[in-house]
This record gives structure tokens, sequence and C-alpha cells, in this order.
């Protein structure tokens, strides 16, 4: 519709104060909006003192600011309408990426209106940015003027960004935590790991104690590879070592299973779904039915939820030679137009999502052959892609010009096929986590910079091995997964918000053990009145009567070991016959030669005749 309308007159756009001529109407996110205004006034009245300071200067730059807003806005109204078509489009998807990523955000504040584009679309798509009613006067000045001074400060060192201050440990278990989930709200993480174990912990239910509130075991004996909730945090993804991924909901029941392919089929295209172990899998960013799953069968297959007798649609990397090449890792680009996988061979296959046949983007030496490239990453901005190898390194790559990386880190030990790598919610550090032997020192949590991967932080995390890192960017908040069992979050008490902060101001809830040995009360209406038992009142009253009782407070008495004592019976019962067992196992006589043990009491009867003798002599 855009099209047909005409190119508006400037001079008439201007008058009548139209700032989106022939444009769609934009559509508002309200709860985005409603969030920017609670986070203004709640950064405002925290900041009040400085502001009364400044209150004079700042009026002063309003009414000078609002006119050259007007001004600028009814230029950005004399547009073709062809060039704001393309703009509303990287606008909208720019917007969608920004709800869900950063909302909410934590600490330092985010470029929040640049969008989903290369620099050089940036430009062009600044002011068509602001289609709609203008912003209330002063609603973005005060915020900048509040956040100058804190935002300088944290430029200039961007490791106060990193929150690091405080840190809880969550006990999965003893093996390793392979897997990291976070639901996009922030409220719930799921942890599994090499003990097939999947837990489930609710920030805002723990108390100090640290708890989780439900384990189980959906994948039977099978290593959990990796777990991640879908764009709306409704289901859960669970890829482990068998041959069928599984989709939970929230609370952990199954929603569905992937079928298992025909292994006896030589054409992977041809069965209906995987026939080896996975490896990895990830959710369609945007569609919130669709899941991804690479495996050892050599393929690449996309899935729906609501579809599980057999995949959309099949992707299989090749070699050089054409030969089939196992993918290690996979996932979709930030607007899930594209699927990355990272091979056996050292390649990193780039396809389109929607032609399963020829790569679009495609590197054959990005990590050395042989070794298991462990993730890809988009970074949120969807321009670099980072990859973290088995051949100890980790790479940043602009996949427009694939041949050799834009950066590159050494030195960074992996011993797991699940080491994986992040970016921070403002895309200017990537994180990722280091493999240690036993007793061979602590693993650490590498921060580098973006663009010019110097070395910029590390966290001692524990003395095994740190395999998973996930940067949740509406918390602010660090989630780490350890080679011994833990996952511990790291978070700043003001940069963070909600997560950690929740559970830890809770005080661990006492146990009353003494409750729990207290006799059931039993209900017989139609007793006797001398044999009705007076109906309890409360329990603890109960338990101080019971403490007044001596017979009642009497502890048990241990058993008896040896002979009988005190009235007591001894270990080997009262029966004869088991005295006679006793007896019997006591007798040590030998007859070893029966005659002669006969013939013993031969003469004696002869002398003395006594029972035989006596009988026949009648």
């Amino acid at each position: 519709d855009a099209e047909m309308v005409g190119t508006p007159d400037p001079e008439l756009a201007a008058t009548m104060g139209f700032s989106g001529f022939g444009k769609k109407a934009r559509t508002f996110d309200l709860e985005a909006m409603f969030e920017q205004t609670r986070r203004t006034a709640v950064e405002r009245s925290r900041k009040v003192l400085e502001a009364r300071e400044r209150e004079k200067e700042d009026q002063t730059e309003k009414e000078f600011r609002i006119p050259c807003a007007d001004s600028s806005a009814s230029a950005s109204s004399a547009r073709g309408a062809g060039s704001a078509l393309t703009g509303r489009e990287t606008v909208k998807s720019s917007s969608e990426s920004e709800d869900s990523s950063s909302e909410e955000l934590a600490g330092p504040p985010v470029q929040s209106h640049t969008s989903a584009k290369g620099p050089a679309e940036d430009s062009d798509d600044e002011d068509d940015e602001f289609i709609g009613p203008p912003l209330p006067p002063g609603f973005k000045d005060s915020d900048d003027d509040n956040d100058n001074d804190d935002t300088e400060d944290e430029d200039n060192n961007p490791v106060k960004k990193i929150p690091d201050s405080h840190e809880i440990t969550l006990q999965h278990g003893t093996k390793t935590v392979s897997a990291l989930g976070l639901d996009p709200s922030g409220a719930r993480l799921i942890t599994g790991g090499y003990d097939y174990d999947v837990k489930f912990w609710d920030f805002a239910g723990m108390d100090a104690s640290l708890q989780a509130f439900r384990s189980l075991q959906p994948c039977e004996c099978h290593q959990i590879k990796s777990l991640q909730y879908s764009s709306t945090g409704d289901v859960i993804l669970v890829v482990s070592g068998n041959s069928q991924a599984k989709v939970l909901d929230r609370d952990g029941f199954p929603v569905m299973e992937c079928i298992k392919g025909d292994q006896y089929i030589v054409d992977m295209t041809n069965t209906k779904g995987h026939t080896a172990m996975l490896n990895s899998g990830c959710w369609h960013p945007k569609i919130k039915e669709e899941f991804l799953t690479c495996s050892n069968d050599g393929t690449v297959r996309t899935w729906d939820v609501n579809n599980e007798k057999k995949h959309k649609s099949v992707f299989k990397p090749r070699s050089l030679q054409g030969k089939r090449v196992i993918p290690t890792t996979c996932t979709y680009s930030r607007d899930g137009k594209l699927i990355a996988a990272g091979c056996q061979d050292g390649s990193i296959q780039i396809w389109d999502r929607n032609m399963s046949v020829h790569t679009k983007f495609h590197c054959r030496q990005a990590h050395a052959s042989g070794t298991d490239t462990s993730c890809l990453t988009f970074s949120y901005d969807g321009t670099v892609l980072a990859s973290r190898g088995g051949d100890d390194t980790l790479k940043l790559w602009d996949i427009r010009q694939f041949k050799k990386p834009l950066n590159s880190a050494d030195r960074l030990p992996s011993f797991f096929p699940m080491t994986d790598c992040c970016f921070s919610p403002d895309d200017k550090i990537l994180v990722t986590g280091t493999s240690v032997k036993k007793g061979g020192g602590s693993g650490k949590l590498f921060f580098f910079y973006r663009d010019t991967f110097r070395k910029l932080y590390e966290i001692e995390v524990t003395d095994a091995s740190v395999v998973r890192c996930l940067w949740h960017p509406k918390l602010n908040q660090i989630m780490v997964g350890t080679g011994n069992g833990l996952a511990k979050v790291y978070y700043d008490p003001v940069k963070s918000q909600r997560g950690a902060k929740l559970c830890v101001v809770k005080t661990k809830r006492k146990e009353r053990q003494a409750e729990t040995l207290t006799q059931d009360y039993i209900i017989t209406p139609h007793a006797l009145p001398m044999f009705r038992e007076p109906r309890q009142r409360s329990t603890r009253k109960q338990l101080e009567k019971d403490r007044l009782d001596p017979l009642k407070s009497h502890k048990p008495e241990p058993p008896v070991a040896g002979a009988g004592r005190g009235g007591r019976v001894g270990t080997h019962g009262v029966t004869l016959s088991s005295y006679i067992v006793k007896n019997i196992a006591l007798d040590k006589t030998d007859d070893s030669n029966p005659r002669e043990a006969i013939l013993r009491h031969a003469k004696e009867a002869e002398e003395n005749p006594y029972w035989v003798a006596p009988a026949y002599a009648k």
C-alpha cells in the first residue's frame, strides 16, 4: 500500500504536522514504554540530589531542545515512501529484537535505539525510528542528563559493567553441568548434567538454602547436551545423548518427542528423523514453534513442535570432497533467516533457512580439522559470528568476508563438546570459559573486548572446568556451569535486577524436626468414652505435654548384644528350638568314627543293664 501513495509534499507535511505521511501507523509496545517510564522514574529518584543542583541548567537546555526536535521530526516526514517502507521494516525488526533482549536491561545502559543493522544503514534510518506521536517533553533528555556522568565513567572502564561483585552457588550434583537455560523473563533457571538430571530453580520461590524445586531425568540414561527455553518461555528443548530431542513444558512434563529415523536408509533426506546421537539444538528466535537439532548422522534438521512425526527440513553439511561431515554445533542467526553449523572437519557452514541444498556462506578452515567446534553465537546486532573451537581458540567472523577471522584468541583449553561463548548485553564484550585437568588449577571465565580482542577481565570460578556460560540481558547476571556439578550465578546488587537478588535475601525456613516424630492422631468417632482420645489442639502443646511424661520421653534402649541382662532377653531367643539350634552349633564332639562312638557304651551296658536286658528277663 505504501508504494501506491506518492512522495508527500514537504511543505504540506511540515504545515500539517504529519510525521509519518503515507506510512502505516507504527504499533507501540505499551509494556515496553511503561517499563521505560518506570526505569526513568527509578533512576531519577535515586539521583534526586544531583538533579536538584542541575535543575536550572536542565530547564534552559530543554527549552532549546524541544523546538529542535520538532523541526527534525517535520524534516523526517519529507521522505520518499519507498525508503520509508524499507526503513519501517528494519525499524520493526530492530524494535522486536530490542523488546526480546533489552527490555528490562539492568546496569549499563544499552544502546537502546540502535537497531539490528549495519553501521551504513544506521545513519540512514535514524530519524525514521520515531514514527508516531513525539515523546513527552524532556522524557529522553532528562534520562540522558542523569545518566551522563555514569555512562562516561563506565565507557572508560568497561570492567565496571561486569556484574561479578557477588555470587551464589547452586549445587546441581557431582558431575559436569553440561547445559544451562534461563527463561526470557529470567525467573527460572534449568540445569542439566552428565548425571542425566535436569533441575529447575525458581529464583522467586527459592530461599537462601538454594534448593531446586524439581529434578527429573527426561531422557533416562543419556547425558544432557543442551537445554533452552523457547522465545516465549513456555516450553523447553532438551537435547541429550540419544537421537530424539524432547520438548517439555515449563514444569517438566513432556510435550513432544522427535521421531527416530530409520538407520538402514542411506540417504538422510528420506529418514524422518535423526538416526544417531544428537550434538546440539536451539529454538528459532522469532517463530516460537520451530527448533533446530544437529546429530552424528551428519545432518542438521529443523522441526515443528506440533509435528513430531517428521522433520521440517534437512541440511547436509559436506566436506571439500563432497563427503558427509558431522556437525557438532548449530544455531540460528538473530533474525532466524540463517542457519549455521560448526563441523568436525573444522568448517563453519551457513545456509539460508529456506534453501537447504547449497550453503550461502562457507568457511573451510575456521578451526583445526578433527576438533569439535563447541559453540557458534551471533552477536545481538547480527553482523558478526563468534565460534569456540575444540582447538583451544575463540574466533570472531564477519560472515560477509568469511575467509579470515576478524579477531582470534588462543590458549583457551576446552575439553568439552559444549564449552560455549556469549556476548554481553551491550554487545561489546565476548565471554568464554576454560577447562582444566583435575588438580591443574582453576577453571576461569575470560572476558574479551569485541573490537580488539584484548583480554579485559577474568574470573576464577572453581577448581574444575568452566563449561557453560550465559549472560542474561534482562537480569544482567552471569550464569556459569562447571565440571564439578556447580551452577554459579554472578550478580551485582546495583547493576543486576531480580534473579539471584530475590533468593539471597530470604532466610532459610527452619525445619521443625519434632513435628515429624509426633504420633498420628487416630480418629475413632464411635469409640466408648473411656477409650476416646482427647482431640489434639496443637502439635506443639502436645509435644510439651509428652516431654513431661517420663514414659513417652524415655529413649528407646539399644538392642542387647550377647547374653540377656537386666531382665531383657539375649540375642538368641527364648524358644526351645532356638536353644537347641544354638547348642547344636556349640556341640564340638568328634564323630569321625561312628562304630567306635557306639561301642564306647557297650561295656557299661553289659555291667549295668538298664534298658534292654531287664525287659527281656521277665
